[in-house]
């Protein structure tokens, strides 16, 4: 992937940075593997807004995407590179012998007409999907179960990579992006390689126009609303808060711890703070 600058024709396309495209290969998903979103506008079930700020952007169609990777031994292509709306990362279409289609995550270095497998006795290349006990440490993994058979729940994003750092029956210790080490079975699916879209971080929108197509609407700062709308508000002037960050409800933000202790708290060994 490379990025993309713009002359500064007007003030929001001198700071736009976006992406060239240069590694998609097909700019139409596959009509099978592809169904309907319906916005939601932030409502939940009950027509209530409990994610403030969304509404109209562009019309997405969902990509079904093969997290399991469970076809095992069975040989495939990778036939295209896409675009895909819903993630930062590009999607690699992989082209079964026997003629079925399926989505993947596309990692980077892979290219079409490569080949890759899932099984437990595959290859230590890009792009093939085995067992954590079958990976040497130190090598990159993404897409990576917590439970057997569940599907990829970890590191999904652009440039992302996990990291074995050891093993030990029945598990593994497996580095996060974030710097959390955890606790995951051995008998969990990983695959090789490292996320790709590296650069998406750099991107950057430029104007609010491009926030629109994406559904998010404008957001008011709390220090710039009445006491009677934040908590935040008021002051005589430009006043910056005069309190700790809360939400409009009062709720600490900005550093306020709100995790509560889970289950699977026990196989976290490194936190990522």
């Amino acid at each position: 992937m490379g990025i993309k600058k713009y002359k500064p024709k007007t003030p929001s396309l001198r700071w736009t940075v976006g992406s060239d495209f240069n590694e998609i290969t097909k700019s139409r998903p596959v009509k099978s593997l592809v169904y309907s979103k319906k916005s939601s506008g932030g409502r939940n079930s009950y027509g209530r807004i409990t994610s403030r700020h969304r509404g109209g952007g562009h019309k997405r169609k969902i990509r079904m995407v093969d997290f399991k990777r469970d076809k095992f031994d069975v040989p495939a292509r990778i036939s295209a590179i896409e675009y895909d709306p819903n993630r930062s990362a590009r999607l690699a279409l992989l082209e079964y012998i026997d003629g079925d289609k399926r989505y993947i995550i596309a990692p980077l270095g892979l290219k079409v007409n490569d080949t890759v497998v899932s099984g437990k006795n595959t290859e230590i290349k890009v792009g093939n999907a085995t067992q954590l006990r079958n990976i040497p440490p130190g090598t990159p993994i993404y897409n990576i179960e917590l439970k057997e058979g569940r599907g990829g729940q970890l590191v999904r994003s652009a440039g992302d990579s996990g990291l074995i750092m050891a093993k030990e029956e029945p598990y593994a210790h497996v580095k996060l992006p974030s710097g959390e080490v955890r606790l995951i079975k051995l008998n969990c699916l990983a695959t090789i390689g490292q996320v790709g879209n590296v650069e998406h971080d750099t991107l950057m929108i430029g104007k609010a126009g491009r926030s629109r197509h994406m559904g998010i609407r404008p957001c008011t700062r709390g220090v710039a609303k009445n006491p009677h709308d934040h908590p935040m508000g008021g002051g005589e002037g430009k006043a910056s808060g005069g309190r700790h960050p809360t939400t409009p409800w009062g709720k600490p933000t900005k550093g306020f711890k709100t995790r509560k202790t889970k289950q699977s708290d026990k196989y976290i060994l490194r936190r990522r703070k």
